[in-house]
């Protein structure tokens, strides 16, 4: 349904690291200003009247144009990212030197090929360092799984191929009545153009349907051929038999927009039954890809029951 891959990163602090609770900002915002630094040819100029736009890693990634030729979004200036940055979901604010931190990454279709500049953008970040003291880290490796695709002590990136979790449409589970779905990040899902705190399996399921529908045509080459309207209309008949879920506010400075921005979503566990079946491999991929706004600073983030959320939480522990 979805190519895309998780890769760990494993940083090293080389002097002491504040960072705040909720780091998915911290590290998206170094992140891009680090990845501007190392690929961009007109630091200065904005991407938006860049001739490049449309052939720069830097503006692909970050600010993400539709294609010229899109016949999707036509009205929008940025298409859905294609990278998610999965911060620790740890609270710990202090890092002393030689303690370790760890995030995921998430890359999407197209964008797997790109793994050797996030690499570099994090080397040079640890450079320039992060958080309230601008702490310096140094990279230590990349695993994707098991495999290891990079050393930070050799700086050799790896053609190693760990496994893709693509979920796939045929892959649909009979007799499915109940699932649990664990927010684990904020999650920021918008109907009538308003925050809900506390939405049904239906508005979970269509939000995530869209990003899907949105991800496969702008970063995999290819329109989900789906009964939408079907789809989502039996997603109506899942009951909510369980919401064990609370408001996590948490706030970022927009460097673009100068303010401070509250980015608060819900977390906690919600349970459905129903004739879950049909929705199961989606729901999969949307383990991987994140549901609702702000992906790309982590937010979104679920695991199903089944699918074990003790392994997603210990990968993205920064204990070991």
């Amino acid at each position: 349904m979805i190519p895309a891959k998780r890769y760990i990163f494993h940083l090293a602090a080389s002097t002491p690291l504040l960072l705040p609770e909720y780091k998915g900002s911290t590290l998206r915002g170094g992140f891009g200003h680090a990845f501007k630094k190392v690929v961009c040819t007109f630091r200065g100029k904005p991407c938006d009247n860049c001739l490049l736009k449309h052939r720069c890693a830097y503006s692909y990634i970050f600010e993400t144009p539709p294609p010229e030729n899109s016949a999707k979004m036509v009205k929008y200036l940025r298409a859905p990212h294609p990278y998610i940055i999965e911060p620790p979901l740890e609270k710990r604010e202090t890092y002393s030197a030689g303690e370790t931190l760890k995030f995921g990454l998430v890359l999407i279709g197209r964008a797997m090929e790109y793994l050797p500049y996030f690499v570099y953008a994090f080397e040079e970040l640890g450079m320039m360092g992060i958080g309230k003291r601008k702490g310096e880290f140094r990279l230590d490796r990349v695993c994707c799984g098991d495999d290891v695709v990079y050393e930070g002590a050799t700086k050799v990136l790896n053609s190693l191929s760990c496994r893709d979790a693509e979920g796939t449409e045929n892959n649909i589970e009979e007799g499915q009545r109940q699932i649990v779905l664990n927010f684990l990040t904020p999650t920021r899902l918008v109907l009538n153009e308003k925050l809900m705190a506390a939405p049904d399996f239906q508005t979970i399921f269509r939000t995530l349907l869209r990003r899907l529908s949105m991800l496969s045509y702008f970063h995999c080459g290819k329109e989900l051929d789906l009964d939408y309207k079907g789809l989502i209309e039996l997603a109506g008949s899942v009951v909510t038999t369980e919401r064990n879920i609370h408001w996590w506010d948490w706030e970022r400075y927009s460097s673009r927009q100068d303010e401070r921005m509250k980015l608060g979503g819900f977390v906690g566990e919600m349970a459905f039954t129903g004739d879950l079946g049909k929705f199961i491999p989606f729901l999969r991929a949307g383990e991987m890809v994140h549901v609702g706004k702000g992906t790309g600073f982590g937010l979104g983030l679920y695991v199903m029951e089944e699918n074990g959320c003790n392994q997603l939480a210990t990968s993205l522990s920064s204990s070991g």
